[in-house]
């Protein structure tokens, strides 16, 4: 019954991924009152590929073969934990900026506010407590 979600999450967590690139990557560095450091971005992302792929290995691959092995698994489950983190950071540009001197926010064309952001990442971070609660009840 949970295999299913863990396949939907899985996707979704790819487009979350990519998604983040494309909208943060740009030029504008995309919306928010705080500019994000490129690394926090870079992280993400390789993080997220990794993920992507040493996840989907684990589930297509059959129990008794290497790469599904219980350790391919852990491994796949650290890389998403990273992948939520930095997303859960990448939320902090959202914050209010203290101080006389402190800006509005900036926007962008994707959305009027951190809500996108905000129902990506900590989607995302559901996700991966769904994915560790599938993997620690061994229905993947």
């Amino acid at each position: 019954m949970l295999e299913p979600v863990v396949y939907v999450l899985t996707a979704l967590a790819a487009l979350v991924v990519v998604l983040t690139r494309l909208r943060l990557g740009g030029a504008a560095g995309g919306g928010g009152r705080h500019v994000v450091p490129r690394r926090l971005l870079t992280v993400h992302l390789l993080a997220g590929i990794l993920a992507l792929v040493v996840w989907t290995v684990f589930l297509v691959s059959p129990d008794d073969s290497a790469p599904g092995s219980a350790l391919v698994g852990v491994v796949a489950l650290g890389f998403w934990w990273v992948v939520a983190g930095a997303g859960l950071l990448l939320l902090a540009r959202w914050l209010p900026s203290k101080g006389r001197h402190a800006g509005e926010g900036a926007s962008d064309a994707w959305a009027g506010g951190p809500w996108l952001s905000l129902l990506a990442h900590l989607g995302m971070a559901a996700g991966v407590v769904v994915f560790t609660y599938a993997y620690v009840s061994s229905a993947v």
